[in-house]
């Protein structure tokens, strides 16, 4: 028997660039797909020695998009994936209500294309399909922790076009038989998290802060609270999904909650120094306790909408079935992501 082969949809990502080193150490011939763009988007991929010339190159990149069918259909006949995981995504809550259209393009219609190519080529009984849904999902949360049983109430295009992909993956896998699983992960931070992410901003800026590289920051709603893991775990609770004797979705979390404040004040905390805070509403602004230098402000422009005040998992499906459980917990996560931010500053 030949080695599994496996097809990953946003593979220059956080998540992608952790799956496919984890499916190559599990002896899988690793397909990713990337979207022509005028800067390297690799970066992520680097350990991978990914060159198309390079005798070396570890991980075979094709050039494609996830709004295009044509060539979506055309990669899955030629590939022929035994696991396909679709992590592409216009993943970034804020800026899916200045992009609505593009977002349900590549968030939800994304997802039906490779369904609808599963069936198309006569790939049902050969090919297991991951869906990265997401804990943006519950939304205005309807209950306290959030479960696989929890109803959905989405509060952002993003969410709503993640709400399309869960949904017609259930109807695939009862219509025609696909083995198509949703994993809906809550929010898994590493340092190869994008800048406009909030765990990464706050760590970047953090360390440039006490470096003497910049004044402040600045931040949106400081009281949402949310469930942080470690995206290696979780990519692997990704792999476990599909391993699973039938297609089934699962809640990947870690149980905890914490408030966008206190991961200022942790990652401070890991710097060597403290916050307090002075003022209310727009006015609250972040204090430095060793030289009284203010670190935070907040920006308007940083906030929603409609907000998702609270997200927290209850991830006892996962361990039950897979025996997947989040090791890393909030206070390691920071000091993890503060170590490896200082030294890429070095």
């Amino acid at each position: 028997m030949g080695k599994k082969v496996a097809l990953i949809s946003g593979i220059t990502g956080q998540d992608g660039s952790y799956l496919a080193e984890q499916l190559l150490e599990k002896g899988y011939e690793v397909h990713g797909i990337i979207r022509r763009n005028s800067s390297d988007s690799t970066g992520n991929l680097a350990i991978l020695e990914t060159g198309y010339h390079n005798p070396l190159k570890k991980v075979n990149l094709h050039y494609g998009d996830v709004t295009d069918s044509n060539n979506v259909d055309k990669l899955m006949r030629k590939i022929q994936p035994d696991e396909v995981y679709n992590l592409a995504a216009q993943s970034h809550v804020r800026i899916s209500f200045d992009i609505p259209e593009y977002t349900a393009n590549v968030d939800a219609l994304g997802t039906l294309r490779f369904l609808e190519s599963i069936v198309k080529n006569d790939l049902v009984k050969k090919t297991k399909f991951y869906q990265a849904s997401t804990s943006e999902l519950y939304g205005e949360v309807q209950e306290i922790p959030q479960t696989e049983k929890t109803p959905f109430y989405p509060r952002s295009p993003y969410a709503v076009a993640k709400m399309y992909s869960y949904w017609i993956v259930v109807n695939y896998r009862e219509a025609y038989g696909v083995f198509a699983c949703n994993g809906i992960l809550f929010n898994h931070e590493s340092f190869r998290r994008g800048l406009s992410f909030i765990t990464k901003k706050v760590v970047n800026l953090a360390v440039k802060i006490k470096k003497g590289k910049m004044d402040k920051m600045f931040l949106g709603n400081l009281y949402s609270k949310r469930d942080w893991g470690y995206a290696p775990e979780y990519t692997e609770a990704m792999w476990e999904i599909l391993q699973h004797d039938q297609p089934e979705d699962f809640v990947i979390a870690t149980g905890e909650t914490h408030t966008i404040k206190e991961l200022v004040e942790e990652v401070f905390v890991n710097l060597g120094d403290s916050v307090r805070w002075e003022g209310e509403g727009l006015e609250e602004k972040g204090i430095l306790n060793s030289n009284g230098q203010v670190v935070v402000e907040i920006d308007p422009h940083y906030f929603r909408p409609t907000e998702v005040n609270l997200l927290i998992g209850d991830a006892t499906k996962a361990k039950e079935v897979l025996g997947w459980e989040a090791k890393t917990r909030f206070k390691d996560l920071v000091k993890i992501m503060v170590s490896d931010e200082l030294k890429s500053m070095q």
